[in-house]
């Protein structure tokens, strides 16, 4: 009985049509927490403190150079985000913005502990941020982007020509 019953889950979740579907959700929520947080930085926008404030902040947690870190990681959130949605230049999208939550994590959130409260930015948050990035590096854009449009996303493997068919199978 279980086994018959867990024959549709297996059917989708041993689909390439899954792993694309689901290469476009992660890109989504990526795409949406990137650029919102990138236009915080940059111009203030949903309430955030544009440049200036960026800089403020940066300068308040030790940050070397504030002012250029803030334009480079409103940059790198804004621009990284809108190439996620995209599926654009994936690896080094990615690669960027796992490397920019590092830095997060290390400079600004560590010493607060893991939770995000009220009282105290933690670096959950950016746990999953960064998790959600690695899994989009190693699966890749899926078939929906334009990485695979021009061809730089996984090839899709060709039937196995050992396996012989029923027609070639001696009688």
């Amino acid at each position: 009985m279980l086994n018959s019953a867990g024959r549709p889950v297996r059917a989708v979740h041993s689909s390439w049509h899954s792993v694309d579907a689901a290469a476009l959700v992660m890109r989504a929520a990526l795409a949406a927490a990137f650029v919102a947080h990138g236009g915080q930085k940059l111009f203030g926008w949903f309430g955030g403190g544009g440049i200036a404030g960026t800089t403020a902040f940066f300068t308040s947690v030790g940050l070397p150079a504030p002012h250029a870190f803030a334009y480079v990681a409103g940059i790198a959130e804004f621009l990284g985000g809108i190439a996620i949605a995209l599926g654009l230049l994936t690896v080094a999208a990615t690669a960027g913005l796992i490397a920019e939550m590092v830095i997060a994590v290390a400079s600004v959130s560590y010493s607060a502990g893991f939770f995000v409260t009220a009282q105290k930015i933690g670096w959950e948050l950016n746990a999953y941020l960064i998790g959600l990035l690695a899994a989009l590096l190693l699966t890749g854009p899926g078939r929906w982007s334009a990485d695979a449009a021009l061809g730089l996303t996984r090839r899709r493997a060709p039937a196995l020509a050992a396996v012989p068919s029923r027609q070639d199978a001696p009688t």
